[in-house]
């Protein structure tokens, strides 16, 4: 039997605003002003990370922060200041449309060149990149699934059972062992990583924080329940190619069987989550409440914007043979004694 997950650290602070976000659920020290929080630059590392401890109050939370934090009146505060900035960089960045089909259509053709993350990795990457990679993904998927569960009470008819059918595949259709976060932490072990939750945030840039962040900015807001569903649609759309191709790099690069088993099963399961997701949540959503179409598109094109973010960050530096994470492995204790995997 697994022991209990625990509660992962705090991280160290990126500026003024996660340094005094950090002191104050520690009991330590006072709040951030306003002025200083939207002085904050929206995608960059301080307000990323002060969002980022905020939101993960929600979730696991951190050893030795009370539990009451979570819905401390004045933390929310400065919570909804950092999420003003933050939605109000996306909506500046995102040119608003106000067609859903449309931003959806766009996610199902493959760029031409075939420059993404997954094509880098399936035909160049090394391992060492892999492992960056998973590293940085896992702030999400070992939690996969839970930000869009946020968005099942504001859900109703065909939306929430389309959007139900594919949360319990995501949480391994009633079986432990087949839980998307179980499947991926098998695979960091495959890596030789650190499975603990929450290990590898001080290691992650903003720009993988923001593609966790904004799951939760949409899923804790009923206004934004468009922009979530939006989001999970990209998700699953652009999923099943994606696997394959990392799936491909796993086997290209000995990762090991459970690194290559996580990306097999989202091939098939994403192919099918796919269709349910645009016919029945998507569709579902907008017969009920074709208001929030503009909200949905917006959720598709705020993550790809994000994903592209993330995407310049990580190629940006592997291209020119250096680390994407803020601290590279071989300066930090965060990856102890990494095991040595066999060569393909």
């Amino acid at each position: 039997m697994r022991p209990p997950p625990k509660e992962p650290p705090l991280p160290s602070a990126r500026g003024p605003v996660s340094a005094a976000v950090g002191e104050y659920v520690r009991n330590r020290g006072p709040l951030p002003d306003e002025k200083t929080v939207f002085d904050a630059t929206p995608f960059g590392e301080d307000l990323q990370l002060a969002l980022y401890m905020c939101y993960e109050l929600h979730y696991r939370g951190f050893a030795d922060v009370d539990a009451d934090r979570e819905w401390d009146p004045d933390l929310l505060r400065v919570r909804a200041a950092a999420e003003k900035v933050f939605l109000g960089a996306l909506r500046d960045e995102v040119p608003a449309r106000e067609r859903a089909d449309e931003a959806l259509a766009e996610l199902l053709v493959e760029p031409v060149d075939g420059s993404g993350v997954s094509h880098f990795l399936r035909s160049e990457g090394e391992l060492w990149q892999v492992r960056e990679y998973a590293a940085q993904r896992s702030l999400y998927h070992l939690k996969e699934a839970d930000p869009h569960a946020w968005v099942l009470p504001r859900l109703w008819g065909r939306a929430k059972a389309g959007m139900a059918a594919v949360e319990f595949d995501e949480f391994g259709g009633g079986r432990a062992d087949r839980v998307h976060a179980r499947l991926f932490a098998d695979l960091m072990a495959d890596l030789g990583l650190d499975t603990s939750y929450g290990h590898y945030l001080d290691a992650s840039g903003a720009e993988a924080l923001a593609t966790v962040n904004v799951m939760s900015l949409f899923g804790l807001h009923r206004a934004l329940r468009g922009a979530l569903v939006g989001h999970f649609a990209a998700v699953e759309i652009t999923s099943s190619p994606g696997s394959r191709r990392l799936a491909e790099a796993m086997r290209r690069t000995g990762a090991g069987p459970a690194a290559e088993h996580f990306y097999d099963e989202h091939v098939e399961a994403d192919a099918v989550h796919e269709q349910v997701v645009r016919h029945e949540v998507v569709a579902g959503l907008l017969e009920e409440e074709p208001h929030l179409e503009g909200d949905v598109a917006f959720g598709a094109d705020a993550t790809t914007y994000l994903e592209d973010r993330l995407a310049e960050r990580l190629l940006g530096a592997w291209r020119t043979g250096e680390s994407s994470l803020r601290i590279p492995w071989a300066e930090r204790k965060l990856l102890p004694a990494l095991r040595e995997l066999p060569t393909p």
